[in-house]
Formats: structure tokens, sequence, C-alpha cells
């Protein structure tokens, strides 16, 4: 598929740039939730669900006791004291999976265990610390138990035919549990998406090797790779390309057979090595190049047929691969992906669109520049109760983004933000 429109910027620049909210409406419109597909309850914690979950049990599916002492009848109980205990008699035991067999009658107790069933006649559990074993064959309360008391209802933690959990819900440890309790051995959840990262350039070194002469250590693909993970990716083995227009159109051809999401890093540029661009353009739709935001102005954002592209309007639409045309400079890496790729990952993935951190409104320590029309990604430290600024520019070093708390982001409708006024961070920690 080629587009006749691609404008080739190299060594002319971005005559225009696409508007931050202009590329979000975008790939919000242009991706959804991939379908379910079923996930051992083993492996389901983080996943998320892709149908609601309706209980086809009661749990318990018995009264049970909720404490260790004796099964009673409550009104026998009820003028009890320490110094004028009420005698019952002790008929039997009841164990977990070892119910008594009788009823208990008034004027009568059966010793009982946490989580066992509760035997017919009893409506209470007396607790061991108010009861006082005074024979083999007899035991005193020392305290009065209401009806009821400490003993789990039928039905009382779930209902049969209840709503577990809905869809959309990412699994918890503590929602495995509560599956677990109903008897689900498989969840359907949403698919995983699966990511491509590839790394462009003869300049880069893979990670673990030593800079040597003028060659750099690919810094962007462990941290790409991390970021995906954390967004719910399976992300598949990274791959180096030359800078060749033809190795590029084949990574690119190769990482669409294999992904939903393409993560490529470097060469969108305007040198005349940036070949990812026209590649992604004869490929399938190149429909952003240049984005209006400091760093990380040449993102490229492309769409690439999938492999089971629908071939008429019969059949069920196909989502296309996301490609990503991230920049090389580490910060603008990391910036682009913040604010664009992570979104689409997450989406796919049935998680959050919204950015996955937590925010604090806090005071700038001082003025932070910017130019109205563009949106810039700061990188800030909280120091005491003010937001410190730590620069907008040096896009290739990452130990800005290492030193920084967080980042803000000036509004593209404003030139500058003025020391002391309150702005929202966004906190790289959890």
């Amino acid at each position: 598929m080629s587009d006749t429109r691609f404008d080739d910027v190299r060594m002319r620049g971005f005559l225009r740039r696409a508007d931050v909210d202009t590329v979000l409406t975008l790939l919000d419109a242009r991706t959804s939730a991939l379908p379910g597909e079923p996930v051992p309850l083993s492996e389901a914690a983080g996943r998320v669900l892709a149908l609601v979950v309706t209980s086809n049990v009661d749990v318990p599916a018995f009264a049970r006791a909720a404490m260790d002492g004796y099964a009673v009848c409550a009104a026998d109980t009820a003028d009890a004291t320490p110094t004028a205990p009420r005698a019952l008699t002790l008929v039997g035991e009841s164990l977990p999976a070892r119910p008594f067999s009788g009823e208990v009658k008034a004027g009568q107790a059966v010793r009982i265990t946490t989580g066992a069933p509760v035997p017919l006649g009893a409506d209470a559990v007396l607790m061991a610390e108010l009861a006082e074993l005074e024979a083999a064959d007899r035991v005193a309360a020392r305290a009065p138990v209401v009806s009821g008391k400490h003993i789990v209802r039928v039905a009382e933690d779930v209902a049969r035919g209840s709503v577990v959990l809905p869809s959309g819900r990412r699994l918890r440890p503590q929602d495995v549990g509560l599956l677990a309790s109903i008897g689900t051995a498989t969840v359907t959840a949403v698919r995983r998406p699966r990511v491509a990262i590839l790394v462009t350039g003869h300049e880069v070194l893979p990670p673990g090797a030593v800079p040597e002469g003028h060659k750099i250590v690919d810094s962007n693909s462990p941290m790409l790779a991390a970021l995906a993970a954390r967004d719910g990716a399976s992300v598949l083995p990274v791959r180096y390309v030359r800078d060749d227009p033809a190795a590029v159109r084949e990574a690119l051809v190769t990482a669409a057979q294999q992904a939903e999401v393409i993560l490529c890093s470097g060469g969108t540029s305007v040198g005349t090595e940036d070949h990812a661009p026209r590649a992604a353009a004869e490929l399938g739709e190149l429909a952003v190049h240049g984005v209006a935001l400091r760093p990380a102005g040449p993102l490229g954002i492309a769409f690439l047929p999938a492999p089971g592209a629908r071939r008429d309007a019969s059949e069920p639409p196909t989502l296309p691969v996301v490609l990503f045309l991230l920049p090389g400079n580490p910060v603008s890496c990391l910036c682009a992906y913040d604010l664009f790729a992570g979104r689409v990952v997450r989406r796919l993935g049935g998680r959050s669109w919204e950015l996955p951190y937590r925010t604090r409104a806090l005071p700038l320590a001082r003025d932070v520049p910017s130019t109205v029309g563009r949106v810039d990604y700061v990188r800030v430290k909280v120091e005491g109760n003010e937001v410190v600024p730590l620069g907008t520019g040096g896009a290739s070093n990452l130990s800005t983004a290492v030193a920084a708390d967080g980042f803000v982001l000036v509004p593209a409708a404003l030139g500058h933000l003025t020391q002391g006024e309150n702005v929202t961070v966004w906190l790289y920690d959890a």
C-alpha cells in the first residue's frame, strides 16, 4: 500500500506538526481492546477480564464457624456470667469436612473449630475463651452469646447467580483468590498485546556492550521493553536494523506479522539516514509525522495492515498494527512512549487509557518558558513542597529523567508557566 501524499522531510525540516490533542484523538478512535482468550487461574493475576464472572455456587455453601469454641443454642447462655456460668452438656464435635451428625438441643453444646459446619439446632458459636470445660461431657458458658454470633451464613461471601467480578477489571491477588473460591479454573482475559521493538542505526551497540569509538550503547530498547511490560504487553526480542531503506522496510514487514504494536527507535527525523517514515508510508498509512511537542517532535505514527486483515466488508474488522516511529534521543523516546505509545499498549490490553502515574498539585519553584502552540514535557524534581524544573532541553541526557521525580506538561495554549502557580506533576514512582 503506497501513500503518494508522503512528505519527505529529510534535510528540509517539518513544515507542519500535528498538535498533541489531535494525535490523541486519532489514536483513541482507531484502537480498542484485543479479543479475549482463556487463561488458567494460576496465571490470571494482573490480567484484564474480557467477560463478566458470575458465580454458580454459594460461598459458603453451608453455615460454618468463624471461631473455635462451642456450637450452642444462644438462649441457653442468656444469663451466663463469669461468677454464675451456665452448664451445658457436651454431646459431640464438629471439625472441617467432618460435621457433627446429630442435632443440638436445648442445654447441649458441640465442640467446634473454625471453618467447621454448624450443626442443626445450634444458632451461635460460643468462643473458647468464654467457656470452661468442666468435664469430658460438660462445658460451662461464662458469658452470653447472641443468636448468629460467630457464624458465617450460607452465601454470606458470594451468592449463587451474583456478579463476582465485572469485565474490564484488572485482576488483583485477592480477586484470583475469590475466583478460586467459586470453583473457577480459567478466566477469559483480554489478550496481551505483542510489542515488537526495532532499533535503527549503524552507530548503535546492544545493551551490555561498552561504548567505543563513535558508537553508542542502545539505552532505548531496555527502557521501552520495561515500559511495555509494565503496561501489560508481551514484549518480543529486540531487533537491530542498519540504516538502509530495504533493511528498515523488511524489519517493519516482519514486525507487523508478529505484533500488534511496533516501537521503532530512531530513523524518524530529518537526517539523510532516517528511512523509517518513507517505509511506513509505502507499507501502510503514515498518519502522523511531526508533533508539536518538546521533546519528541519527530514522532511518527503509522497504521500497517495486520496479517489477518479482512478482504471484504463481510468479514469482521481487524485492527491495524500501530507503528510508533520514536525519536532516538532517550528522553524524547520516553516522552513519546509516555504520552502516546503507552496509551495504545494499555488500551489493546484492556487497561486504562490514562497515564499510569499518580499526580500531585504543587507550586513551581521558578518560571518554565515554552512556546504557544507546543506542549512541553518538563522533567521536574519535588523539593519540599515545591516543583523544581530540571530543564526542557537535553533530549539525549537520560540522566535528567533518572534524577527527576516526574514531569509537568506545559499546555500548548500557554507560552510559559509562572513561578508559584500550582501545576500537576505526574510522578514516575508509584
